[in-house]
């Protein structure tokens, strides 16, 4: 009897092993490779404004966390239960609620940088949500493409998202461009490869650009990887700039601007920390532009409750990377009330000097 048992322990350890190594072998053989530059062909709507020097421009970015992470909503990430935090019904009414805020209400703007965008995950029932927000010319670049994430359980299944730029100026190119990932094999095979999805605005009369920067930079990882991914942005822009165009680079940063942890204590580092950006990091004349009057984002570790305030934890981490040709004339997180996403989109608004 004790070897009889001892057998059909056996058998089934050996089946979970075999099972888990044909597991990672199809992760390993279907993951995502991104090349360091893809081109980006932006779909046009023909429907464009030109943009010159001496303009204004605003420019909105937005984390709208793949519509599944609204007021009702926690994150096993961040603290909380759940994998999947809503149902399909609720995730069509965050998207909704998204659209409405960015096409009718105080968000309409000129230039829209979204991040966490699903186009075909599990998480968010498979609903494109690049459809309700391409209101103009717009580019999207992939940064989250897994056949499927196995993990926790229940697993988090097929993932396929990433940044969506909407420009109501014409888009004339945008590129990929991956940054440092600081996940070794196997959990690369199952984590974001995160980039910058760069859109070059043609400036009339002139062979100057726009750079408009959609980013969202490492969020779970020790903070090599937000350092890494920051230096890379910092390279690139630069040399943007020293190409003679203009540069705003938004998006999560996932890391908090300055001024941020003095208006929002992180009272839960055992939960989530995000790193710090400081005004020294930058060169000579850039600056950061961001609001820390409004919380840009809230933590998952439970559904929003402002009442409570000892587990309601806030951030600024979404904001703007400014050239010294870029005047900025103000910026505002609008206060969504964490309706639609953990999330506040953030609105900015410049002049490019001429």
């Amino acid at each position: 009897m004790t070897k009889k048992v001892f057998r059909v322990i056996w058998k089934i350890l050996l089946a979970i092993i075999i099972l888990a190594a044909a597991g990672l072998l199809f992760m390993t053989i279907t993951e995502y490779r991104p090349q360091s530059i893809e081109s980006v062909t932006p779909a046009d709507t023909g429907a464009s404004r030109t943009l010159s020097a001496g303009d204004s421009v605003t420019v909105l970015s937005w984390n709208v966390g793949y519509s599944g992470l609204g007021s009702g909503s926690d994150f096993f990430m961040d603290g909380g239960k759940n994998v999947r935090s809503a149902d399909k019904a609720t995730v069509q009414k965050y998207l909704s609620g998204i659209a409405d805020t960015v096409q009718k209400g105080d968000g309409q703007s000129d230039i829209y940088m979204f991040q966490e965008v699903d186009s075909n995950s599990s998480r968010s029932y498979h609903i494109d949500e690049r459809t309700p927000l391409q209101t103009a010319n717009s580019t999207f670049a992939m940064n989250f493409s897994v056949k499927f994430v196995p993990y926790p359980i229940p697993p988090i299944g097929t993932v396929n998202s990433g940044l969506l730029t909407v420009s109501d100026y014409k888009i004339e190119t945008a590129k990929r461009v991956s940054l440092p990932c600081p996940f070794s094999w196997p959990l690369r095979t199952a984590n974001l490869k995160r980039c910058l999805l760069v859109n070059y605005i043609p400036i009339k009369d002139s062979d100057k650009y726009l750079v408009a920067v959609d980013l969202h930079l490492e969020a779970y990882d020790s903070g090599e990887g937000k350092i890494a991914q920051t230096n890379m942005l910092k390279e690139f822009i630069q040399q943007e700039y020293k190409n003679g165009n203009y540069v705003i680079a938004g998006g999560d940063f996932n890391q908090e601007f300055p001024g941020a942890l003095e208006a929002y204590p992180n009272n839960h580092p055992d939960l989530w920390s995000p790193g710090t950006l400081d005004s020294s990091m930058l060169p000579t004349g850039w600056s950061f532009a961001c609001d820390t009057s409004t919380p840009s984002c809230r933590l998952l570790n439970q559904p929003y409750d402002p009442s409570d305030t000892a587990n309601t934890q806030y951030y600024v981490i979404d904001g703007f990377i400014l050239s010294p040709n870029v005047k900025l004339e103000s910026v505002k997180t609008l206060d969504e009330g964490f309706a639609n996403s953990d999330h506040n989109p953030v609105q900015l608004k410049v002049t490019l000097e001429k």
